[in-house]
């Protein structure tokens, strides 16, 4: 006797379902431009932590460190600005595009306050660093046990 996988109760259309949602679920990103569905928010970053506060990367090649707008506002860095899209010659047409241009914004929240009158910014290489020092407010305090 033949057996088939729907024969022990399994429907192929929940199957089909269960399916479909899945790939849904792969395939649905957000982009903060249009035609690049799937692409991850832009720019691409790297946060690191301690106690003493932390370090931004962001990956925004192409773009000149004046279109690049930062701000802090208590534990929220947020990142603006626009990226020139590519000159392509008359009568040229594009092959592939991936590479989004226009405006973007991009807000993170940390785990901390921040000093924003210390905060410190580099951009070279098309990297931009942003050093983020944690408010005094808000750093680990050591408590002293006193013997009686």
């Amino acid at each position: 006797m033949l057996m088939r996988p729907f024969s022990r109760g399994l429907s192929p259309w929940r199957e089909m379902s269960r399916l479909q949602r899945e790939m849904n679920r792969l395939l649905s990103g957000t982009s903060q431009w249009p035609g690049l569905s799937g692409a991850p928010s832009y720019p691409a970053m790297n946060v690191w932590t301690d106690q003493d506060g932390a370090v931004v990367t962001a990956e925004m090649p192409g773009i000149n460190a004046d279109d690049i707008d930062i701000s802090v506002q208590e534990d929220t860095l947020t990142l603006r600005g626009n990226r020139a899209p590519d000159e392509v010659p008359e009568g040229g047409t594009y092959h592939r595009r991936e590479r989004g241009a226009g405006q973007f914004t991009r807000s993170l929240q940390l785990p901390f306050q921040v000093e924003a009158g210390k905060v410190e910014a580099s951009y070279a290489k098309g990297i931009l660093s942003i050093t983020l020092p944690r408010a005094e407010a808000d750093k680990p305090k050591k408590i002293t046990i006193k013997a009686g």
